[in-house]
């Protein structure tokens, strides 16, 4: 992974923190939408590791970057292996075909990113 590529993660990790500070301020349905998803993502019959993990698949789906970096941080923090995200890559690629490998690659460098120990990372949302 190169320098531009950790800006890059970096960079979505920096906007996300401000863009969710400034709505959580200024929007009510913003804050709603919050408590969805916190309400969605918490341990109930399915622990929130799987959660993320089935996040992560349809995020590769999306390919929405900052989901990717989003589920595959949260995973971690949920105590999902390395081999579980990649399986979780590995669903999102089948199911989007071509498009979804190329989403894949990106978060393969976000959970090298996460799992560098070279590398400091804020755990804070």
């Amino acid at each position: 992974m190169d320098k531009r590529d950790i800006e890059k993660i970096e960079k979505i990790v920096a906007d996300r923190k401000i863009g969710h500070s400034n709505l959580l301020k200024s929007s009510e349905v913003y804050r709603m939408f919050n408590h969805l998803d916190e309400s969605t993502y918490k341990d109930k019959n399915l622990e929130k590791k799987y959660k993320e993990l089935i996040g992560l698949g349809i995020s590769i789906f999306k390919n929405c970057e900052p989901c990717m970096e989003w589920h595959i941080h949260e995973a971690l923090k949920g105590r999902a292996t390395r081999e579980q995200i990649i399986e979780a890559i590995e669903v999102g690629i089948e199911m989007g075909g071509g498009p979804a490998s190329v989403s894949s690659r990106f978060a393969l460098m976000v959970l090298e990113y996460y799992t560098n120990d070279k590398i400091s990372k804020n755990d804070d949302k």
